[in-house]
Parts: C-alpha cells; structure tokens; sequence
C-alpha cells in the first residue's frame, strides 16, 4: 500500500548552510495518527511548511523527497504542486482566531477553498459544511454560517476550522498544535472531536504537538524530533511502555502526571540535551563532509 505522506532524507538549510531539517524521514499510511513531537524549535512546524509548500523564501531544501499520494512533489511545477497539495491536504491551525479573516463571515471562508480551488458550485459547497457542522458538533450551523469569527468562542471557531479541513475529503491533514491557543476544558473536547472526525472519515493525519499526553490520546505512531532530527520513532503504545532513546525517556519523564498533582516536574536532563547537541553536531559535520563542505 502507498503511503499517504512519505518523506525521505529531507534536509533544509539556511542561505549560510545551516541546517533546519537533518535527513528527516517521516511516513504517514492512509488512515494512520501519527504524532510528531518536540520542544519548540525542534523543526515540526518546519516540516510541516515543508510538506505545505510553504517554507520561508530563505529556507532550501536540499536533499530529500516529498511524496503524496505516490507523486513526488519535488517533480512537479510551482502550479501543479499547489494543485496536488490542494487536493490532498488540509490544516487545522494552532490559532482558530489568526487564522480566519475578521473581516468576512464564517460561511464564505469555509466554502472558498471548495468553490476557488476545487471548483465546487457553491449549492453543493454550502451544502457541504452545514454537515460538516452538524459533525461537529454545532447546532446552530446557519447562525454560525452568518456570523464573525469574533463573535464566536474560541472552542466555536476551531470546530469550525476542523469541519472546514474535512470539508473536501483531503488525504491527510496536518494538524498543527490545534489545541494550543484553548484552555484545558475545551482542549480535551477537541481532541476527542478530531479523534471522532478521523474515524468517521478515514482521513490520515500528522499531528504536530509538544505534548506527550495529547499523543497517548490520538495516535496511534509517534516521531520525536530534535533540532531537526528524528530521535526516535515507532508505535505509542511500544514507546510509552519501552522508550529506546534517553531523550525520549527523558520526555516521558518530564510529562506532569494528572494522577500525582503534588509531585514535582522533573526537566529534561543537561547531559541528555549536551549528547544531543554533539549529535547534531557529529551529523551536520558528516554531512558537508558528504556534499563537499
């Protein structure tokens, strides 16, 4: 079977050939959860930009393959990728109120993605995200449909950011700490929401996330990354219960235990963070050995 995603050796640089992302190899299977997890700066947003087609101007990729759906999109023109991405892929974003337009109603930024780059009617568009609202969860859709994005919760405005990202169907959807900006009540309601939209729709999905806890609830693999560098990676159940990698050990170590509130957090350990920094060193070092630096 094809995977859905697969990325293979993907490696990013800076314009001083720095680089962001070391030989990152990445799989997602059609249907499958997987989670990728790090601290911040640790290349998971870069990844997913990646994958998007979206990195900044003064980020390369230079080695490495992206393939969707069997195609690799490294091959394709500027406008045949954007094509390809936009049939296959959605977001949910980390910030549901960054992330719609102020200024224009909920409903015509739900459909525009169907009507604009699918080529929808807009009968069948609209059609289309009232039930992907009454998937979700809201009742009054048609209220919703008229309203600003100010004017709803910031619970209201992400389901309707996870109906939009289901709305056509997509292959996979890369959600990108979709539950950042909510406070805790609203994050569990959320997380069961797209764990709910998943298996009602079968849609594969890489979910970008620091929190270990948010992993052991959605997904079924797990990749952990380290300054741009995959550490470890397998299935969650395997990895909680026999983590391979200190850093790892280290991190299931830190995560706060909901069953013992008194008991003190426990950072992850300097010379943990000193191996890996020697790591990345040893690998950047091979590396333009490699490609003549």
């Amino acid at each position: 079977m094809t995977d859905c995603l697969a990325i293979t050796n993907l490696s990013a640089t800076l314009p001083d050939g720095q680089r962001l992302l070391r030989s990152v190899n990445v799989n997602v299977a059609p249907g499958e959860v997987r989670a990728l997890v790090g601290e911040s700066g640790a290349g998971k947003s870069m990844l997913s930009k990646a994958v998007l087609g979206v990195l900044p101007v003064s980020v390369k990729i230079v080695e490495g393959d992206i393939w969707l759906q069997g195609n690799d999109l490294g091959r394709l023109t500027a406008a045949k990728r954007r094509q390809a991405v936009a049939a296959s892929i959605a977001l949910i974003p980390q910030d549901p109120l960054t992330a719609l337009n102020p200024s224009r109603r909920i409903g015509p930024q739900m459909t525009d993605r169907l009507v604009k780059i699918l080529g929808w009617d807009q009968t069948r568009a609209d059609e289309r995200v009232r039930t992907l609202l009454d998937e979700v969860h809201i009742r009054d859709g048609e209220r919703v449909l008229r309203a600003y994005p100010h004017e709803l919760s910031g619970g209201m405005r992400q389901r309707v950011l996870i109906a939009a990202a289901f709305a056509a169907e997509p292959k996979l959807i890369i959600a990108d700490e979709p539950t950042t900006a909510l406070d805790v009540t609203v994050q569990k309601q959320i997380l069961r929401l797209i764990a709910e939209m998943q298996r009602l729709h079968g849609t594969a999905i890489l979910f970008v996330t620091h929190d270990l806890g948010v992993v052991a609830k959605i997904s079924q693999n797990v990749t952990i990354l380290y300054g741009g560098m995959v550490v470890e990676e397998g299935a969650v159940d395997q990895l909680f219960a026999n983590p391979q990698h200190p850093y790892t050990r280290a991190l299931l170590a830190a995560t706060p235990r909901y069953t013992d509130p008194e008991a003190s957090l426990l950072p992850v350990d300097q010379s943990v963070l000193s191996d890996l920094a020697k790591a990345v060193e040893t690998a950047d070092r091979d590396w333009m050995s490699s490609h003549g630096g």
